[in-house]
């Protein structure tokens, strides 16, 4: 999500939108810091509040509040959007400050009562009361794909503040792939590229088990989490150590080169705490056919269409993922056709403008439908912009 927020505030900046965030510090600190980003000739001003432990992938921020607090104060925004799930925005249900502007609350996934977590299942009922007053006091609900939003039960009582914005991605913040012919070209066998964080809702291991039954076939896993030891466990007790890759965290240029040498991407996730799939967006902006778990109630299923720019398969199915990995290694020539329908999918889309446009809509709504707001209203406006 840290680079959906990012394109979005670049190019809400370019529509004449002045916005800032307040965000976590990526890891364990005692302290908080501030910088201005600067990127395609515009500047924002982020906030990384101090988190001192995480308890269940959750932050544990005790001075986001203050720095919230100073943040309006110093800002003096006309909204606050605030992106969900996270604790940290509870804060703004205590402070006056906060209370007094229109919220926009951006739903990314709901909180699942996980049979795969117990502590999440505990957290989730002292969790949901303040969740709910979140939702009753703000204005307006985006939610990123229909399906999640027919589905989520924790909607269900807002649907009249919800509207469907999909994520996006800008192509200008991914880095180019060298115009050569492409790796993935060279080998023999079906490179499988794998991203994301190697936790329980990820499916990897059923992914791992499918390559088990399959020759020439070599997997690509980028990411770390608290999964990884059991992983690389399986992988070993399957005899996979010398076709199952385990990247960790990589930069963007290291990324950039998994994704030219690889032939396909799979996304194998088992709930629907996969809501949407970032990951599939630039797999389809640089036309790589994909592979996914038709979850019931997510968006992933949406971004992706079946037997056009992707297979589906059931959640938790090795063996169906397995034969569809076979029917893209058997046949290139379709895979090439979904990854190229992938992209045509991607430019209709998922361009990161479409998205701020209706993020845009939802900003003029939460401010009662008359607000001139953008570059229309650039000169109107104090200082020349509205403010997020």
């Amino acid at each position: 999500m840290e680079h959906y927020l990012r394109d979005l505030m670049l190019s809400l900046s370019k529509r004449g939108i002045d916005n800032a965030a307040l965000v976590h510090q990526s890891d364990i600190t005692v302290g908080s810091s501030a910088e201005n980003y600067e990127s395609q000739g515009q500047r924002l001003s982020i906030t990384r509040a101090a988190v001192w432990a995480r308890l269940l992938f959750t932050p544990i921020s005790p001075s986001f509040g203050w720095l919230l607090s100073r943040a309006i104060n110093q800002q003096q925004p006309d909204i606050l959007h605030i992106h969900m799930p996270n604790v940290s925005a509870f804060w703004a249900l205590l402070l006056p400050r906060a209370r007094r502007i229109p919220w926009v609350v951006h739903w990314h996934s709901d909180v699942l009562a996980s049979k795969h977590s117990l502590g999440l299942r505990l957290f989730y009922t002292f969790y949901s009361p303040f969740e709910r007053a979140l939702l009753r006091r703000c204005r307006a609900i985006i939610a990123t794909s229909a399906p999640y939003l027919e589905t989520s039960a924790t909607l269900r009582d807002f649907q009249d503040k919800c509207t469907v914005v999909p994520l996006g991605l800008d192509p200008i913040s991914l880095p180019l792939l060298p115009p050569d012919k492409p790796l993935a070209q060279q080998y023999a066998s079906l490179q499988v590229l794998a991203i994301g964080r190697l936790t329980y809702y990820k499916g990897f291991e059923y992914l791992i088990k499918a390559l088990a039954e399959l020759q020439e076939v070599e997997l690509h896993l980028v990411g770390t989490g608290d999964r990884e030891n059991s992983l690389k466990a399986l992988t070993t007790k399957l005899g996979l150590a010398g076709r199952v890759h385990f990247h960790g965290h990589l930069h963007q240029a290291e990324l950039a080169h998994q994704f030219r040498a690889c032939d396909c991407l799979c996304l194998p996730s088992v709930e629907r705490t996969e809501a949407f799939g970032m990951v599939l967006l630039e797999a389809m902006f640089f036309s790589k056919a994909t592979i996914v778990s038709d979850l019931p109630g997510s968006g992933v299923g949406w971004v992706v269409e079946g037997s056009v720019t992707g297979l589906k398969v059931a959640p938790g199915d090795s063996v169906a993922l397995g034969k569809s990995l076979q029917i893209l290694h058997l046949d290139r020539a379709k895979m090439h056709a979904l990854g190229e329908a992938g992209r045509a999918r991607y430019d209709r889309l998922f361009h990161i403008d479409q998205s701020s446009k209706g993020v845009l809509e939802c900003y003029r709504a939460a401010l009662g439908g008359n607000a001139d707001l953008g570059n229309q209203a650039t000169h109107e406006r104090r200082e020349g912009h509205d403010h997020a």
